[in-house]
């Protein structure tokens, strides 16, 4: 007991690390794309004064796509948002070195995501963070099950930097990423979470990542706006899920370019963008920002500008991801769904039916409402959202609206968009695997799991897999063929590392649930 006490009290002290390595890495991607996207503004604001300045921007948009296509050229894991890469690595199907992708994300991220493309720098924070710890893993020579928890806690402590939340990136990564709530991951998850919180605020300062005035509550007279919005989220949420998808096979027909070489293609398109409509530029949370000022602006003419600017935003960041270049969509989903709720809240202001003052609140409610639709992720958008703005007075309206967005998404056919992006992958950009050694799953047994009340004896487990451990509450279980398995139990399985993915896929099926939650 003293042993695996002393196990786990070195584990925490190595997610402190990763915690703290994670904040100082992203906040210094922060501040990059921060410094590099003021520099692009200005670039655009001296093109009005003259228009030579546009040879400039041109040349440099140009040396972006090239060095940042060159890094994902080199190597293909580093494009895209990362986390359908640290998906794989945690269920074993995937294996990369660190560090490659650690110093290209990085820079590649800042160039990209600096330029004012809608992208966003949370999913590569999330791999940033998940690579460091990695890192740390192999620093210290841990086993295999120890670094994937540290992989993990990189991960949460990406996300938490990228947002100063820590309760969601630890909540993400055990809800989303992990799939996995054992308290040996959410302990270290949230411990190096709450560290990296703690160094990026103290770069940036404590404020809430988007603190937008909030001072109604929603009143229930009127929660049927609530149940509107959400069908309207849903269904919005899964077009875009639908458009993201299809418009890859657009990029696959371009072959004038290679395909490292498509990153010019957003660029090129952003460049009136950027010109005639700044505001909307980059991830999203200067627009978002700048909305309380906008829906107090009464008049058809308001919600037309909103909805032209929410189909600018959903089609340009399908566009802008799909490239391929290093990049996120966290952030430009909450924009899209900001545009959503202002758009409609406006709409039933000139209808009548709204007051002016609880536009914002609807604002704030479709943010969480498009997250979970196109995550999938619920519980991570209604904490999210109330660390991001920095209320809690909207806990029930966030989780209605998200709830019914969430329904909207599964009746019509959709699938977390992560899980997608991470099917798509396997099998291509050199899967590595290592010798054959024993390493470890863990898998979750659910209440609805055709595993319940089974004794281990009866169950037909995947070839060379054994049951090592039995995790139920705080008591380790070393199981023989009479133990029964028991909803809520967390089953250690000792598995061949050539098979570990392949074993996770068979072991959804056994269970008759998906492990995805």
């Amino acid at each position: 007991m003293k042993n695996t006490e002393n196990t786990s009290l070195k584990l925490l002290f190595q997610a402190l690390i990763v915690g703290i390595a994670t904040g100082a890495v992203v906040g210094v991607f922060r501040f990059g794309i921060e410094k590099t996207s003021g520099f692009w503004l200005h670039l655009f604001e001296l093109a009005h004064q003259n228009s030579a300045w546009f040879l400039v921007i041109i040349a440099g948009f140009l040396a972006v796509a090239i060095i940042a296509g060159y890094f994902v050229k080199q190597q293909p894991h580093v494009g895209g948002s990362g986390i359908p890469e640290v998906k794989l690595e945690l269920q074993g199907k995937l294996s990369v070195k660190w560090f490659p992708i650690l110093w290209r994300k990085l820079i590649g991220g800042i160039l990209v995501i600096g330029t004012g493309l809608f992208l966003g720098p949370e999913g590569p924070s999330l791999q940033l963070g998940s690579s460091i710890g990695q890192g740390v893993g192999e620093g210290f020579n841990q086993t295999k099950t120890n670094s994937r928890v540290l992989l993990a806690t990189g991960a949460a402590s990406g996300l938490s930097a990228a947002f100063g939340a820590p309760l969601s990136g630890a909540l993400f990564v055990l809800e989303e990423v992990f799939h996995n709530f054992s308290p040996r991951v959410w302990m270290n998850a949230l411990a190096g979470a709450i560290a990296s919180n703690f160094i990026v605020s103290n770069i940036f300062g404590q404020h809430p990542a988007l603190a937008i005035p909030y001072n109604y509550s929603f009143p229930i007279p009127l929660y049927w706006h609530l149940v509107l919005l959400g069908l309207v989220v849903g269904v919005l949420g899964h077009l875009y899920k639908v458009g993201l998808f299809s418009f890859k096979k657009v990029y696959k027909k371009i072959t004038i370019l290679p395909r490292w070489l498509h990153g010019i293609i957003p660029l090129i398109i952003l460049l009136p963008i950027a010109y005639y409509w700044p505001l909307i530029t980059g991830p999203g949370n200067r627009l978002i920002l700048s909305l309380s000022n906008t829906i107090t602006a009464q008049g058809w003419v308001t919600v037309g500008m909103l909805a032209f600017f929410f189909i600018m935003r959903i089609v340009f960041s399908i566009i802008s991801y799909d490239s391929g270049l290093p990049s996120g969509i966290f952030l430009p989903i909450l924009t899209m769904g900001a545009l959503i709720g202002a758009t409609y809240g406006s709409f039933m202001v000139q209808l009548g039916l709204l007051p002016q003052r609880l536009v914002i609140n609807l604002v704030i409610f479709s943010m969480a409402g498009l997250f979970a639709a196109i995550i999938r992720a619920p519980f991570t958008a209604i904490i999210l959202i109330t660390e991001m703005v920095g209320s809690l007075l909207h806990l029930m309206p966030l989780a209605v609206v998200a709830f019914i967005a969430l329904l909207v998404d599964e009746l019509l056919g959709g699938r977390p968009i992560y899980d997608s992006l991470a099917q798509a992958m396997e099998g291509k950009n050199g899967v590595a695997k290592s010798a054959g050694r024993e390493d470890q799953l863990t898998v979750p047994v659910y209440e609805s799991s055709q595993l319940v009340d089974k004794k281990v004896a009866d169950v037909k487990w995947p070839h060379n897999t054994l049951v090592k451990m039995i995790r139920r509450g705080s008591d380790e279980i070393i199981p023989n063929g009479q133990t029964q398995i028991m909803a809520g139990d967390m089953l250690v399985l000792a598995v061949d590392q050539n098979r570990r993915g392949e074993v996770y896929d068979m072991m959804k099926k056994l269970q008759g649930v998906e492990l995805d939650g």
